[in-house]
């Protein structure tokens, strides 16, 4: 849906609503159903009242948050900001990682490739391509990571899509007898044995798409806070509060 950030669009669809009142509820449903026919291919998922009073938070499968006014004239796009006693808040990052931790708490740890801390103090989970330079330069600090207690969860998320060799790679990795040498290997720019087994690389990446992974290593916090692109494990440690 191609609307510039903080742009408003006028007569979008206007007409949406008639004058007669109506209960949030009936605006809300009237919002997705308009929305969706005056956007070919869009599909709302969710639409809820905004923090902004007035403002309808509408959520779409192309990731995108969209607010709409309660007669349907007024549409925009961007991030909504709220000025608090501790300075600006954004708004809608925050809805975006609360979703973000419930899609990934939904889909669950099973498939990751983790390398463990012993004395475990926090989790992140670090979408990555094999291929990645960045995703290189964090892997090498991934040890360190151990040490600070933090265990690291690796999903694929191979920026060049499904059926690449970078994919390949990946499956190989993850179909290894021991995953963390392969995974060790594989960073190191070594030649892994290619193999092939059932595997969830796929699921994994298209997990990515749909909690908003765009490049990579984008690393998701257990609060559901994204950090995107390498970080030095020292500033991530402090950043948790390890430090």
């Amino acid at each position: 849906m191609n609307i510039k950030p903080f742009v408003v669009v006028l007569g979008l669809v206007a007409g949406l609503f008639s004058s007669a009142a109506v209960s949030a509820g009936e605006i809300e449903d009237r919002i997705a159903e308009r929305l969706s026919k005056a956007v070919p291919g869009l599909q709302v998922t969710s639409v809820r009242e905004s923090q902004a009073k007035g403002l309808y938070e509408v959520q779409s499968n192309n990731g995108e948050t969209i607010y709409t006014t309660a007669d349907g004239q007024y549409l925009m796009t961007g991030d909504l900001l709220k000025v608090t006693d501790q300075g600006i808040a954004n708004v809608t990052e925050a809805g975006r990682a609360e979703a973000r931790r419930a899609t990934m708490a939904e889909f669950g740890d099973e498939g990751a490739i983790t390398f463990a801390a012993e004395n475990e103090k926090a989790v992140v989970d670090v979408f990555t391509d094999i291929d990645c330079p960045y995703c290189r330069k964090l892997h090498d600090e991934v040890a360190q990571l151990n040490e600070y207690g933090i265990t690291v969860n690796y999903y694929a998320f191979p920026r060049s899509g499904p059926g690449t060799p970078s994919f390949t790679k990946y499956v190989s990795v993850w179909c290894a007898d021991d995953q963390q040498a392969a995974m060790n290997a594989a960073k190191a720019g070594r030649t892994v044995e290619q193999a092939s087994c059932e595997n969830p690389v796929e699921a994994q990446y298209r997990l990515g798409g749909k909690v908003g992974v765009t490049g990579t290593p984008a690393i998701v916090l257990e609060d559901g806070t994204m950090v995107r692109g390498y970080v030095p494990a020292a500033r991530l440690a402090e950043g948790l509060g390890l430090l």
